[in-house]
This record gives structure tokens, sequence and C-alpha cells, in this order.
């Protein structure tokens, strides 16, 4: 097309896409610059403003790296995480909800025993964690894998302290033969995400807050099982209400309970006043 105007440029553009070899992309992308030419239109958008987006999105690139997903975090702070975690994961009755994976996950924690204390030497409130792996119909499962990591007690995950050698708080358990697991930690704190890139001044230009509330993470798996990517929230946390990643689902929040100094559930003996957490998982059968 020769002559390209304001009224005919959209679908001048959707007509490049003819030749997708693609189906899906074909999908995608029609509806995407359907969306995207339409808000541009809707907002008349100044050049300046479309220079801002470009720097915006570059900066959002240029903060990423090894440690950090500036871009997962720009998703999760506009709810499209979410919104694609509710349409791929649909739990039936006895499965357990799914949320956001969130930026700091790393793939390479290691395989520890029932019972190990991923807060060695790391200050907070003490946590036995425990519960079991079910399946929907309430049977154990045996040999699951639970792969946990959070923040520490000041709302840091290791990733975010350059100068800590090794992993902190982050450990995969296998539940034993009636779908048991248990571990030690420390009580989550509610934490801001980080508000020192593109993404945290963005929030911060909406007028909202950055904060999360206190929370474990999991991914929990079996073999012939739908995996399940899901958080622990802390019962009477204040930012239960205002998320900053819309990541809170009621069937996740739960009540950590403090207990005075004495003998834990697993034997352990502690002199100074300790929480316990207990939580099932329930997985679906593979489809």
């Amino acid at each position: 097309m020769r002559d390209v105007t304001e009224a005919n440029l959209t679908e001048a553009v959707l007509a490049k896409l003819a030749g997708a070899t693609n189906p899906r992309l074909q999908q995608v992308l029609t509806s995407l610059l359907r969306h995207l030419h339409a808000c541009v239109r809707e907002v008349g958008l100044t050049e300046a403003e479309w220079f801002a987006g470009i720097q915006f999105l570059t900066a959002v690139g240029q903060k990423c790296d090894a440690k950090r997903q500036e871009f997962i975090l720009l998703s999760d702070t506009l709810g499209v995480s979410m919104l694609v975690d509710a349409l791929n994961h649909r739990a039936p009755t006895g499965a357990t909800e799914s949320t956001v994976l969130g930026p700091f996950y790393v793939p390479s924690a290691p395989e520890l025993p029932n019972g190990t204390n991923l807060a060695v030497g790391l200050p907070g409130e003490p946590t036995l964690f425990s519960g079991r792996v079910l399946t929907v119909e309430g049977k154990p499962i045996p040999g699951a894998q639970i792969d946990t990591w959070q923040a520490d007690a000041e709302g840091f995950y290791d990733v975010q302290r350059p100068n800590l050698n090794g992993m902190r708080l982050r450990g995969k358990f296998r539940t034993e033969a009636q779908g048991r697991f248990w571990f030690w930690t420390v009580k989550p704190t509610a934490y801001p995400i980080p508000t020192d890139g593109p993404v945290g001044q963005l929030l911060l230009n909406m007028g909202r807050h950055p904060y999360r509330p206190a929370h474990i993470h999991t991914i929990v798996s079996a073999p012939s099982f739908e995996p399940v990517t899901t958080h622990v929230f802390v019962e009477g946390d204040r930012y239960l209400d205002s998320d900053a990643v819309f990541g809170v689902k009621d069937s996740l929040v739960v009540d950590f309970v403090r207990h005075e100094p004495g003998i834990a559930p697993d034997g352990t003996k502690l002199d100074w006043p300790y929480f316990t957490v207990q939580y099932d998982f329930g997985l679906q059968a593979a489809r």
C-alpha cells in the first residue's frame, strides 16, 4: 500500500501478517496490533509520549540480568502474570490454586533431607513448615518434590544480597511414604518489590505502594501429576488485600501459630519462641 493514512494504517499492517507460517503467532499478533493501534488512537498519543514508552521498555531490558527479570516484574505488577496464570491453571476441587512465579526463582536449589534448617545463621523467627502432598481425592503422593524459596526477615532474597556466598532460604524436599514433608525456615515478612528500576518508578507514578504480603514460595511436582507454582501467605498480613502483584488467593492464606520455647512437633528443642505452619498441597493428575 503506497497511500497510507491514519484511517487505513492498521489494516495495512495487519495485511502483512497474511504470510505468517505460524497460525498462533498470526492470531496473537493480529489481536495485539489491533489493540495497540486502538490505544494509540484512543489516547491521542504524542510523539514525546511514544518516545518515553520506548525509553521505558529499553530501561526494563537493561535492568534484567541473570539474577533479576524486570520484564516478569512488569508483567506481575500490571496483573498480566496472574491473568495468564488464571487462564492456564483452573484448579479442580482438591487441587491447590496457583499464583505467580515471581522474578527471583532459582532452579538449581539443592535437594535436602526433611527437617533441614534453611535459615542457619540468619536472623528471624524460627518456623517449622510441614504438610503433605495429596491427590485431589486426598491420597498421599510419596516422592513428590517441594521446591521452596523465600525472602529473609528483612525482606530480601539471597540473590538481592551481592556479598552473600551461596544460596539461602532455598531448597528442594521429597515427601515420605505418607506424603509428608517438613523443614525449618524463618517466618516471612512483607517486603517491597524492587523500586530501584523502571517498574518500581512506574508503580510510584501510578500512586501504588510496592509491597507484597509475607509469603513462602513453592513449586510442588510429582510424576504423572500437574505441577503447581504457588505461595503460602501469612494470615493477618496488612498487605493481603493490596498485593502489588495481585497474587493472593484465600485458599493460600494460612495461620502461622506462635509457640513458647520447648519441644517442636519434629522433636527439635528450642530455647526461644517459634512458629509452626501446616499446609497440604493437592495435585491433579496430568492431562
